[in-house]
């Protein structure tokens, strides 16, 4: 019927486009081929300037919803390879490779690279594969890769040395990050702002603050790197852990001088950088250049605001902003409320956390899972074990398979601890079947259902092979269980 009016009137329908078939679809398990497919069947062209310009669009705007992003990234850049709308470079295999890899698992991307032809296997998708190595932290295949490599003359950038810098940070083994930095440089390859910012960070993790100093100062030095912001915010972040809060505060200005004016997320680590130094001054001049430089506010740029706030002890500030918030028609995102419901109750003001969720509520606003799931902690702190049990029910119940929701494993433990104690078996066992697909099965689930089914004077007998089983073991702590299966046999006996 609108076709017809729009016809009538002389206002031609709005063309569809293939991101406005694409744009719709929210979920990580849609498949987008079929999608693709009809939009071809139906005698639409596809260009790949057009699907560039739609991978580009999916990161720039679901940057907060990145499993979906990654998984219509890789289906349309597979689409794309199957029906050979362009010719695949060994660029765009080691893009695939890479998604492969973080949507399908390491086997799925190592299958992926051995199927690739001889020319297509280059630096950029041997780099790749590293890539996927160092994300496992699987050592010795990174160094094993890397070392075959190095062999090929594959190894002319700092890209593959930055990778096994981030290997050796994410492992702890901080002191090797160095070696490598010497390394590049002693086979001719220039390090880049990275490679160096990560040497940095590894002696700051070690407390060499000379060394750190020294590492900044052959930076500076060098010719061919152009100094940014996030070196100098990354030094200042080591001084501030160290109570060197001067030159924390003498770092963090160089860094301001670095930042382009419409940066916003460099904002808003400076802003975080002066609210550590307890800077409410400089927090809030920060605040007004940014919000003068940039076009618009967004809500990370709220949240890292209220942060600052809270950080600064300054809730009526926060409320403020919070407010302001509220009116500056951004889509409602219940992270940015969530970093005062988090103020509250640390604070003990679970009142006043329940008071401003409940009015959100009114207002028409639906909590999402994580703000169920602070107010469970808040109450977990004040020994509330059945308010906590009630919000993290709310928190069950708004929770979508595909959100990435985890809960509080510290909350978890409290509650299943408290069901064991003092509620019936049907309660523990509906708690732990909530629980299913959100955290892996533990001691702590088997120990309430053990607990509440010997109270109860049930037989434990099946729960203790469903442990055995799933290889859980029954250590110091949970070692009681055994007591109580004979505690609870006896007990049958004697009624």
């Amino acid at each position: 019927m609108n076709k017809l009016i729009a016809i009538f009137s002389g206002i031609q329908p709005k063309k569809p486009t293939l991101y406005s078939r694409i744009s719709p679809l929210g979920s990580p398990s849609i498949n987008l081929v079929p999608v693709l497919d009809k939009w071809v069947e139906e005698g639409n062209k596809v260009h790949v300037a057009d699907l560039q310009i739609i991978l580009k669009d999916l990161r720039k705007h679901r940057r907060f919803l990145s499993p979906l992003s990654i998984c219509f990234t890789l289906q349309i850049s597979e689409w794309m390879n199957t029906t050979q709308i362009c010719t695949f470079s060994s660029s765009n295999h080691a893009v695939q490779l890479d998604l492969i890899g973080r949507v399908r698992g390491l086997e799925s991307a190592e299958s992926y690279f051995n199927s690739l032809s001889d020319k297509d296997k280059s630096e950029k998708t041997y780099g790749a594969l590293l890539n996927c190595y160092v994300k496992e932290r699987l050592t010795d295949k990174s160094l094993s890769h890397m070392q075959k490599m190095k062999e090929m003359g594959m190894v002319s950038t700092s890209l593959g040395y930055s990778d096994l810098m981030g290997l050796y940070i994410n492992t702890g083994e901080y002191e090797k990050v160095p070696g490598l930095l010497n390394e590049m440089k002693e086979n001719g390859v220039s390090p880049d702002n990275f490679s160096y910012r990560m040497c940095i960070y590894s002696y700051g993790k070690r407390s060499c603050i000379d060394e750190m100093e020294k590492v900044l100062e052959e930076m500076e030095n060098q010719s061919h790197i152009s100094m940014d912001w996030n070196t100098h915010t990354t030094m200042a972040h080591i001084y501030i852990k160290a109570g060197l809060t001067d030159k924390a505060f003498a770092t963090s200005k160089k860094s301001e001088e670095k930042l382009t004016k419409k940066d916003g997320v460099g904002y808003n680590y400076l802003i975080s950088l002066f609210a550590s130094l307890g800077n409410k001054t400089e927090v809030a001049r920060l605040w007004g250049l940014k919000k003068t430089a940039c076009k618009k506010i967004m809500n990370m740029d709220y949240i890292a605001m209220l942060g600052s706030l809270v950080k600064l002890q300054e809730l009526d500030d926060a409320e403020k902003l919070l407010k302001e918030w509220e009116s500056s028609g951004n889509h409602y995102d219940f992270r940015v409320p969530n970093v005062l419901l988090i103020a509250y109750t640390k604070r003990g003001c679970t009142e006043k956390a329940e008071a401003m969720l409940e009015d959100l509520i009114n207002n028409g606003k639906v909590p999402n899972p994580n703000s169920w799931g602070i107010m469970a902690a808040g109450y977990v702190e004040k020994d509330e074990m059945e308010k906590a049990l009630g919000c993290m029910r709310k928190a069950f119940s708004v929770n979508k398979s595909d959100g990435g929701w985890k809960p509080n494993s510290t909350v978890i433990s409290s509650l299943l601890h408290w069901l064991g104690d003092t509620c019936e078996v049907k309660d523990v066992e509906d708690f732990v079947r909530s629980l299913k697909d959100l955290i892996p099965i533990n001691k702590d689930v088997y120990y309430a259902l053990i607990k509440a089914n010997v109270r109860e004077g049930k037989d434990v007998d099946g729960i203790l092979e469903s442990m055995k089983a799933n290889k859980i073991d029954l250590d110091e702590e949970n070692g009681k269980v055994l007591s109580l299966k004979e505690e609870g046999a006896e007990y049958i006996a004697a009624t």
